[in-house]
């Protein structure tokens, strides 16, 4: 019995019907995983680029097994995929009685050379007079080598849910839990990339906390990290759904604003400034503190780059102004090349 631990495992059969009806019982009434027969080369092809099985099983017989095999083993996105070469051509099986273990070897060198994985000798019962022993065999090597396959898969997606563990938490800040400035470098291009193919707005805001290094002389560090817990668990409750919150370091944070105007993201800059200033944080039953924050707003413009850096900083300009112009406020500006004409906006 096959044990498959992985999960949703997919198997592709190249070959026609009558050879995927032969296959061991075992695989062809499983359901611990799927079987999706496909005799057409194209449209194998174009099934394993859209949705890529792990393992395939491929009947040498049929015209384009071999352009198959080569094919997958030039896919480095791909190399997961188990391929399982099933030699069942007539003149090849002929070969195989006739000059024993040599041509065999050679055919199985020839095989994996070509792209396959593993290469077995295809014994059909109906078309040859091999005995029950040497058919049970085959369907036993068949089977190992299936088992072989899921392993490989199980690994694969071990890997991936690891990979993924580990993603998140490279582009997470571990105090705040938002993403980090390393997840917005990765994530603002491709914002940017998907508004301008869309045609749709995008705007960003930076915000800063005002006097921060206040809180922390005054209560320490643990209140201070406190503070910024409090202040990001505030900002997320009152952001929308397509917004998306960064911790760009220390205690300032970069929201983006997809499919958002200039005018909007003024709208939701002045929302957050109030959200924070009319209501004291509460630290403990003893503790309070009153923060307040400062905020610069900028909207993509045609003139930005794929990367997003002059946007980030026009609104960093944007936020140096209201620092200067006094804290707690917001400066909100559209494309204007020289920082002397951003417009400042009161809160």
């Amino acid at each position: 019995m096959i044990k498959n631990k992985a999960k949703n495992i997919s198997i592709l059969v190249f070959g026609k019907n009558n050879f995927s009806a032969t296959l061991p019982d075992q695989i062809r009434y499983a359901t611990t995983f799927s079987v999706e027969v496909i005799d057409n080369l194209n449209q194998a092809v174009s099934q394993i680029q859209m949705t890529p099985p792990d393992i395939i099983f491929v009947q040498a017989s049929l015209d384009g097994s071999m352009k198959l095999c080569s094919w997958l083993k030039k896919q480095t996105k791909l190399s997961w995929i188990y391929c399982i070469l099933f030699e069942d051509r007539p003149q090849q099986l002929t070969d195989r009685n006739k000059y024993g273990w040599q041509r065999e070897l050679e055919m199985s060198a020839a095989a994996l050379k070509q792209g396959a994985d593993a290469y077995i000798w295809y014994l059909i019962e109906e078309k040859t007079d091999y005995t029950l022993a040497e058919l049970t065999a085959n369907h036993g090597l068949i089977l190992a080598q299936l088992t072989v396959g899921l392993r490989k898969a199980q690994k694969y997606q071990d890997l991936i849910r690891t990979n993924d563990i580990l993603s998140a938490i490279a582009l997470a800040d571990s105090l705040t839990e938002l993403k980090n400035r390393r997840a917005l470098a990765w994530d603002l291009p491709k914002e940017i990339k998907t508004a301008r193919t869309q045609k749709t707005s995008l705007s960003l805001i930076i915000l800063d906390i005002d006097h921060f290094k206040k809180v922390n002389d005054t209560h320490g560090h643990l209140v201070g990290d406190r503070v910024l817990q409090l202040l990001c668990q505030r900002l997320q409750h009152n952001l929308r759904s397509q917004d998306t919150a960064f911790r760009y370091g220390g205690e300032e944070f970069v929201i983006l604003l997809a499919n958002t105007t200039d005018d909007e993201a003024l709208s939701v800059a002045r929302r957050l400034n109030r959200l924070v200033s009319d209501k004291p944080f509460a630290l403990s039953n003893k503790l309070t503190i009153n923060i307040t924050i400062s905020l610069g707003t900028a909207c993509l413009q045609a003139e930005d780059d794929d990367k997003g850096e002059s946007l980030l900083y026009r609104a960093d300009q944007c936020l140096l102004q209201a620092k200067t112009a006094g804290r707690n406020r917001v400066i909100n500006s559209n494309y204007i090349p020289h920082v002397s004409r951003l417009k400042a906006v009161s809160s």
